[in-house]
């Protein structure tokens, strides 16, 4: 009958092969049966749509002999591994910011778009200074070191800051003793991160170096301090 299920995909799949509701060749428009190769035809868009391909690519796998079935699967996977990519992405900001809040105690709708908005900019900045390899060595890091060894090292970060602001205000000499324990402890938290990859303190070398701005601190007084600390690290080997 005209208005069964079975005519009803019979008419979906020649929609999906000719782009219109014309019955296909051996059914007849007035009563809409069906023929083997329809029932085929239905179970194979059917298999191909299981797997996530939009009606356009089956029609073209079915229909157009250059448009190989190989081809049109490799074709859906790179989507798919774009897509899981993207989602991925976004469960680690999600994440991130999920961290942050707790550390933080923050529970405003102000503070969730501000810690939001930092996590976003850094994962800009990652992917804008970092290679994909690069950025997969330090996802690989950070499950390495655990949530607990990087809110401890974040925390340290600012104390140390303050303490090498604090010497270099004084005048104290780079080759103190007291300027070159600063300068161990700003190695160790810095080798936290990039895991002594040359690469990737590049890649940090250049973000510092071009950016005005990174995590709340001022870039031009932030490289001041590196100066400083490679004066007291590279006075190591001298008497």
């Amino acid at each position: 009958m005209p208005g069964t299920p079975a005519s009803r995909c019979a008419r979906c799949a020649t929609t999906t092969r000719s782009g219109c509701s014309a019955p296909p060749a051996g059914q007849s428009p007035a009563t809409g049966s069906t023929g083997p190769e329809d029932v085929l035809r239905l179970q194979r868009i059917l298999s191909l749509r299981s797997l996530g391909l939009p009606l356009r690519e089956v029609a073209r796998c079915l229909d157009d002999p250059e448009f190989t079935p190989s081809r049109v699967v490799e074709l859906h996977a790179e989507r798919v591994r774009e897509e899981l990519r993207i989602k991925g992405a976004l469960l680690e900001r999600l994440e991130l910011v999920a961290e942050r809040l707790r550390s933080s105690g923050g529970s405003s709708p102000a503070e969730l778009v501000q810690t939001a908005m930092e996590v976003i900019e850094m994962s800009e900045r990652l992917e804008r200074y970092y290679t994909p390899e690069q950025r997969e060595y330090l996802e690989k890091r950070a499950r390495e070191l655990g949530r607990e060894r990087i809110r401890r090292v974040e925390e340290e970060w600012p104390r140390l800051i303050a303490e090498v602001r604090a010497e270099m205000e004084a005048g104290t000499a780079p080759r103190s003793e007291r300027v070159r324990e600063l300068a161990r402890r700003w190695k160790k938290l810095v080798e936290e991160f990039t895991g002594g990859d040359e690469g990737i303190s590049r890649s940090l070398g250049r973000m510092w170096g071009e950016e005005e701005e990174i995590h709340g601190h001022d870039t031009a007084r932030m490289r001041e301090m590196i100066s400083y600390i490679s004066r007291a690290e590279a006075s190591e080997d001298k008497p």
